[in-house]
């Protein structure tokens, strides 16, 4: 297989489509800090930065778990353990993704480039994490938590209380949507002495974990027009309640017993949280 048809293979292997799950909340950071729509070139570099920090972030992912991707049922398929790329390739991947993300940094202002070490470390460090604590949920929410505020640097080149409002409120969300997610691997987890909250607290334990964490979103979001100066209006209400909704609406779906439509929570909610609270902040702020 040639270069090409092994990037497609490792985009695939990220799952390179998912990375609107962090970018609409990067563009939420970005909005707020401009008051508005700022330069075309601020958001494409922006953008740039988003897609090489996702990707890099998964595929040192990916690369690192390979080892226990290949002793897990659920995941022994994916690309590396199933011999589909080679660690080599996968590892340049990852590196080029770096430069990206520090060429987008440098492009953007002198902090956002001072900062990048810091990113990189906790975008590549998480991957770690579950190899010594089960905290391991919000630490990746903390490295898509950057999003926001890694924006609003980008656009003032300073730090606020909104954009670190925000960030909270994707720890939150994101360490909530994770624990949903590791329960596929609870028992697992266990045997392979990895940790998680699913494995360290069980499965009903961890489910009202995982809602008082999205209550805690949901309490950051509302909390937000009250430390940004300018004020969010009706719009922004109506895309509370829309993630009030999908946040809902996941928890309704997984159950204890019945864990089958933990795809469909996980995937589609998620991705739509996103993408709805971005446009409810776009519109609130561009009418």
């Amino acid at each position: 297989m040639g270069p090409p048809g092994k990037l497609r293979v490792v985009l695939e292997m990220i799952k390179f489509e998912h990375t609107l799950f962090a970018l609409p909340f990067a563009l939420v950071g970005m909005v707020l800090a401009a008051q508005g729509w700022p330069e075309a070139r601020t958001v494409g570099w922006i953008v740039a930065a988003m897609v090489g920090a996702r990707s890099a972030a998964m595929g040192w992912n990916r690369l690192v778990d390979r080892d226990v991707d290949a002793a897990n049922p659920r995941t022994r398929q994916r690309a590396l353990p199933a011999g589909l790329v080679t660690p080599r390739f996968v590892a340049l991947f990852v590196a080029a993704s770096l430069a990206l993300l520090v060429l987008a940094a440098w492009r953007l202002n002198p902090l956002c480039l001072a900062l990048s070490p810091l990113a990189i470390l906790v975008l590549l460090g998480y991957s770690h994490a579950k190899r010594f604590t089960w905290l391991a949920h919000p630490l990746l929410g903390l490295a898509l938590g950057g999003a926001p505020l890694g924006a609003w640097i980008a656009v003032r080149g300073d730090v606020a209380a909104p954009p670190l409002l925000l960030a909270g409120v994707v720890v939150c969300w994101v360490a909530g949507f994770d624990v949903l997610y590791a329960l596929q691997d609870e028992e697992f987890d266990r045997r392979a002495g990895l940790f998680s909250i699913p494995a360290r607290f069980g499965t009903v334990a961890s489910l009202w974990i995982s809602g008082a964490l999205h209550l805690g979103a949901l309490a950051g979001l509302a909390a937000l027009p009250f430390v940004y100066p300018p004020g969010l209006g009706a719009i922004y209400w109506v895309g509370v309640g829309g993630c009030a909704a999908l946040l809902a609406y996941q928890h309704a779906i997984v159950r204890p017993s019945d864990l089958s439509r933990l795809d469909a929570a996980f995937f589609t909610a998620n991705g739509l949280l996103a993408l709805w609270l971005f446009a409810a902040v776009a519109a609130d702020r561009l009418a």
